[in-house]
């Protein structure tokens, strides 16, 4: 696979405003640098292009691997995943009342959850402290 240059890394960074393009955990409050990841996978032929990239956080980016569908649990349906260069994260997502879980507002994003297992245990309590002091979920 070939490397990504710095400055398409970049770019990539702050059109993510450096948060996870999946789950919208910031870079400055989960412990480790983002990943550039291709929406479509590189090993499916998904090019390195600014149109391809979105930032991940390890969590997302790991489970996501070269996944592209997964079913959704409430229609049994086959989707794509959510697709961060198409598709707007508000339109698929929401925050629960504790800000703790993304709920899923579309079988599109209910199928994204489950595939990229977004509401793991470990990332919740992690909400859970960031909304407790005041620096989550994202405001814009």
């Amino acid at each position: 696979m070939a490397r990504i240059p710095l400055h398409l890394r970049q770019a990539v960074a702050k059109r993510a405003r450096f948060r996870c393009e999946y789950c919208q955990s910031p870079e400055l409050i989960i412990g480790g640098p983002l990943h550039v990841e291709h929406v479509f996978p590189a090993m499916l032929g998904g090019p390195a292009t600014l149109d391809n990239l979105a930032l991940a956080c390890a969590r997302c980016n790991l489970h996501k691997g070269t996944r592209t569908r997964q079913r959704d649990p409430v229609s049994g349906r086959m989707l794509p995943l959510f697709n961060p260069r198409t598709q707007k994260w508000s339109r698929h997502f929401a925050w629960s009342a504790d800000s703790a879980r993304i709920l899923g507002r579309t079988r599109c994003g209910r199928a994204t959850i489950i595939a990229l297992n977004l509401n793991h245990p470990t990332i919740v309590i992690s909400r859970n402290l960031w909304a407790d002091l005041g620096i989550h979920p994202p405001t814009d």
